[in-house]
């Protein structure tokens, strides 16, 4: 198999765009964050801190500016999967026992048997881990059953920080990396959003992105890098993100993972590196967790997107009434476009309500959703072990805890998919493109044969791994506000 730089990005400099034959229709360009000279130094040195918060008011003050003068494979089987099935040969005999384990712990935590007997059993299978391995190496089936082992001992240890708390911001941005170039598991949602806003928005002079939890902010580098290199379109006059934060403003570490100060400053300086007018605001959430559109500050002109990626790390802080509120106010404001990014269920509780499903249903499905991810990484570059233990480690980990930890704390107001809830709202399908639909081909053609593209409806494109949905990404219209709602608000005439 050829090298992870021969296939993707030569040598971490070069950034790779995808492009269309000349009969096919015209693709927006994505790519990592470039290393070369010409472009930012994503995880260097940031523009002067020049922002403070208005105390006053739920949005900060301009945090940064620049002023720049399906087809597929249909094998089916992942590591968990032949686990739960029942192969027991060689090492799947041992797989086997550490499932069953596993699922053994998750029911004492989820039953009335308490915390003892569950940390009586976490620490069986932290002996069973921890033994002298034959080959060297822990399998696929160890690696998995480790991550939701310690997702399972921090439901115990309840009142710790986030996973991803432990973690710098520029050590995430760069596992971001690592995982682009070894998987389309986040890129996939970043290039089919982005596609949507840039056919909303071309030709238009002022930009405004409203983006719920943006986290490190990688998905927006190649946004702006498409702005101002499409063939024909001038650039925008003005880009500006509002970036939507819980109540509480800044994070409790300061080397807090999804530090928003960090992320505004680097896609600051990105913007000022290829000459894009660029602000970034905050705007937090009210403290009961609900998104006020009044505190998002709408200039004139301005053509407005929403963006809502639901993260696992962070779900545990936002309810459906949270996520609903966001979403409602892109009606409020007028929103051009709707994207919404989120992980797709399994399968693995076909057929059960979301009511009787329960814990241990839930924690099954992460760990098949899991068990594909680390399936896919581990077939499509087998070689590069170090690469994949950085991006298990940074990223996989943090999500596999918080999604664990959202399974346990499941509230009966929790929204398992937001479609059904986005049409019963009034939002209407925008039909995915065809651009789009051929943007994404591409993309899985620089990886494993194992991955797919379907359509899950005219306006949303999900990507799985052979059987097993992993991401879905859907475009949305906004239903039209009331004249009232814009008097509210003081916007211009609706």
């Amino acid at each position: 198999m050829a090298e992870v730089s021969e296939l993707l990005f030569p040598a971490w400099t070069s950034d790779y765009i995808i492009t269309a034959p000349a009969d096919k229709p015209p693709a927006v360009g994505f790519s990592p964050f470039s290393c070369s000279p010409e472009a930012m130094d994503w995880l260097g040195p940031s523009a002067p801190d020049v922002f403070g918060y208005a105390e006053s008011s739920p949005e900060t003050a301009d945090h940064w500016s620049s002023a720049a003068t399906s087809s597929s494979t249909s094998a089916v089987g992942t590591p968990a999967d032949a686990s739960l099935a029942g192969s027991c040969d060689g090492d799947d005999e041992k797989g086997q026992r550490l499932v069953h384990l596993l699922m053994a712990a998750a029911e004492a935590i989820a039953g009335c048997q308490g915390s003892q007997l569950a940390h009586v059993i976490l620490a069986r299978l932290n002996e069973s881990l921890h033994l002298p391995l034959a080959a060297g190496e822990p399998s696929g089936m160890e690696r998995l059953t480790s991550h939701f082992t310690v997702a399972l001992w921090r439901l115990l240890r309840d009142g710790l920080p986030p996973a991803d708390d432990e973690l710098c911001s520029s050590e995430v941005v760069a596992a971001f990396e690592l995982l682009q170039d070894l998987s389309p598991y986040v890129k996939f949602g970043h290039l089919t959003a982005n596609q949507a806003i840039i056919e909303a928005v071309v030709g238009e002079r002022r930009i405004h992105i409203v983006d719920f939890d943006i986290m490190e902010g990688v998905q927006w580098p190649s946004l702006m890098q498409a702005l101002v290199t499409m063939k024909n379109v001038p650039p925008p006059a003005h880009l500006r993100i509002t970036a939507v934060t819980r109540a509480g403003g800044r994070r409790r570490s300061p080397t807090a993972a999804t530090s928003v100060g960090e992320t505004g400053r680097r896609l600051a300086a990105f913007a000022a590196s290829i000459g894009l007018p660029f602000s970034f605001r905050q705007c937090r959430l009210e403290p009961g967790g609900s998104f006020r559109p009044a505190s998002v500050k709408v200039v004139r002109g301005e053509a407005v997107v929403f963006n809502c990626a639901l993260h696992p790390p962070h779900q545990r802080y936002h309810s459906a009434a949270t996520v609903g509120s966001f979403l409602a106010g892109a009606a409020a404001l007028g929103a051009r476009v709707v994207t919404l990014v989120e992980e797709e269920g399994t399968g693995g509780c076909a057929g059960v309500g979301e009511e009787e499903k329960g814990f241990v249903w839930r924690f099954m499905e992460e760990m098949l959703r899991y068990s594909a991810i680390l399936d896919s990484l581990e077939a499509g570059f087998p070689e590069e072990k170090t690469a994949r233990e950085t991006v298990e480690r940074v990223i996989l980990a943090p999500r596999i805890a918080g999604a664990v930890d959202v399974a346990y704390r499941w509230r009966n107001d929790w929204v398992a998919g937001w479609s059904e809830w986005m049409s019963a709202a009034g939002f209407r399908r925008v039909v995915m493109s065809a651009a789009n639909h051929w943007q994404a081909k591409l993309l899985l053609g620089l990886f494993n044969e194992g991955y797919g593209i379907e359509e899950d409806n005219e306006n949303k494109l999900l990507l799985r791994w052979k059987s097993r949905p992993l991401v879905g990404a859907s475009v949305w219209a906004a239903p039209a506000p009331s004249s009232g709602e814009c008097g509210r608000l003081g916007l211009f005439p609706c």
